[in-house]
């Protein structure tokens, strides 16, 4: 007969070890929807398939438990193969990408095997706390263990998960985790294990640790076949995956693998989205940027003399760091975070146009694509009508718009967003815009649009001295579409409807998938 102490010990444990596995199964969960986002895009999608796929899963594991004989040998394997699947998902799903170019369906097998042996745990627990007549058990306990557990998870994955080890380590580690609730069960267990569960798991154990200890490495190995340059800076924050190459002299920004710009020609960008706008603009004292946390728009605004303040609004404090502080990187942006002039403010740009109460002459809008349902609210007539509320009466804004040839509709929604935008200055009306585009070899055709509550001055431009590309006749040939990008019908970018996402992937998989 088993000493009541003896019980409660163990009954102690696998209460523990609930909590222990319900923070590791949501970390997994968290890592696929992660990935799946990083790799795939559109992450309001790609987080819903995961979440409703990994549900399901479980929901299967905890039926099909009612077919494992021995509660307690099972919930041990389901451990192990927990620590295998999902502590080597993060590798092994980075290494495919880089090296067979896709990711949907291991992704997707590696998440229902993980659902499945989630889904199995919490009724083999149950089974094993009965079966050695644990004094206090109630079912209850066990699924409040559980709950607290994801909490746990929730909190730390932005927090601490994502900011300190990264995805890929960060999966090595909770694998690591299911690995050593086995190893302790094992042993507290030990006159119902077996050898072969001890050998394996020690197998499993061995090799999740070397891979843990090698797994810098095998993020280079990933992140080289991934990109045609060597990686000189890779970091995960709680935003998005910062990557930035280089060969020779050239560099090249990476966020979510998606690039941002290559120094070869990131001044046709930059020139042709930021001195249309500063050209015309009546006065340009004050400048608002939303976006730009490389410091590029800033350096191009910063060359007029006569303008007094620029406050920059970007998200993700690092990227607006590393490029301020990285002495290789800031020289890119000619220092440009350091001017006195310049403020910079890491916070959404919705929430800081609500609370805002400045004016601004010009407003320079350099955010990331539409690719997903959290960008494209920022691409609505909601924000626009809050931009416009902080520009001056005769101010100008202009936004990057993506591509009129890839993704020729989401061109022209954005268009047809900002011309049926509230205008602040005559009620009743929209907003006034001049459509335009430039060729940038990195990323193709490329749109912006320049707007006005007022009517878009149609002088010359009279850009400053020391550019590369734009001049007065090249803003006129600019404003020029072709048959293959000239306006098309698209509707409106709403919060309530979110066409442009639609428009945007659309395009671009047509082209590229």
């Amino acid at each position: 007969m088993t000493p009541i102490g003896a019980v409660d010990a163990r009954a102690a444990w696998l209460l523990a070890a609930t909590f222990l596995i319900a923070i590791a199964g949501l970390i997994y969960e968290l890592i696929a929807a992660t990935l799946s986002s990083y790799l795939l895009g559109d992450s309001v999608r790609q987080f819903s398939l995961v979440i409703g796929i990994f549900l399901s899963a479980m929901g299967l594991g905890a039926w099909l438990s009612r077919f494992v004989d021995q509660a307690f040998s099972g919930f041990v394997w389901a451990q192990i193969l927990l620590g295998v699947v999902g502590g080597f998902m993060g590798p092994f799903l980075f290494l495919n990408y880089a090296w067979m170019g896709h990711v949907e369906t291991p992704l997707y097998a590696a998440l229902i095997t993980i659902g499945i042996l989630s889904g199995m745990e919490i009724p083999l627990i149950a089974r094993v706390l009965e079966q050695i007549g644990a004094r206090k058990f109630r079912f209850e306990n066990v699924l409040s263990v559980d709950y607290v557990g994801a909490l746990v998870a929730s909190l730390a994955f932005p927090l601490l998960v994502i900011p300190h080890l990264g995805l890929m380590s960060a999966s090595l580690v909770f694998g690591g985790l299911n690995l050593a609730v086995a190893g302790l069960s094992l042993f507290l267990f030990r006159n119902w294990a077996t050898r072969t569960q001890v050998v394996v798991w020690a197998v499993a154990f061995a090799a999740t640790m070397i891979a843990l200890w090698h797994s810098e490495k095998l993020v280079s190995v990933a992140e080289a076949e991934l990109f045609e340059d060597d990686v000189i800076l890779s970091e995960a924050t709680p935003y998005q995956k910062i990557n930035v190459t280089r060969y020779r002299d050239r560099v090249r920004l990476f966020l979510d693998h998606s690039i941002q710009f290559d120094s070869l020609d990131e001044h046709r960008y930059h020139e042709a989205l930021v001195h249309p706008a500063m050209s015309l603009a009546p006065r340009r004292a004050d400048i608002l940027i939303l976006g730009g946390g490389d410091g590029m728009a800033v350096r191009e605004v910063l060359r007029y003399p006569d303008v007094q303040s620029v406050t920059l609004v970007d998200l993700d404090p690092r990227v607006t760091q590393i490029f301020r502080d990285h002495s290789m990187l800031s020289q890119l942006n000619e220092g440009a975070f350091n001017d006195p002039r310049v403020s910079i403010i890491n916070e959404d740009a919705w929430k800081f146009l609500e609370r805002d109460t400045r004016i601004y002459d010009v407003t320079i809008i350099d955010l990331p694509d539409p690719k997903s349902i959290s960008l494209s609210r920022l691409y609505t007539r909601q924000f626009y009508g809050l931009v416009v509320e902080r520009l001056s009466a005769q101010g100008l804004m202009v936004t990057q718009a993506g591509s009129p040839f890839f993704a020729r509709q989401a061109f022209w929604s954005v268009v047809e967003t900002l011309e049926t935008s509230r205008n602040p200055q005559h009620p009743g009306q929209g907003l006034n815009t001049v459509p335009y585009h430039s060729y940038v070899p990195s990323f193709g055709e490329w749109g912006f649009v320049l707007t006005s509550p007022e009517s878009v001055p149609t002088r010359d431009i009279e850009p400053p001295e020391g550019l590369q590309y734009l001049t007065s006749a090249v803003w006129h040939a600019v404003q020029e579409f072709g048959g293959d990008m000239d306006r098309i019908a698209a509707e409106p970018n709403t919060l309530q409807s979110h066409v442009l996402t639609g428009y945007y992937l659309d395009g671009w998989d047509y082209w590229f998938r």
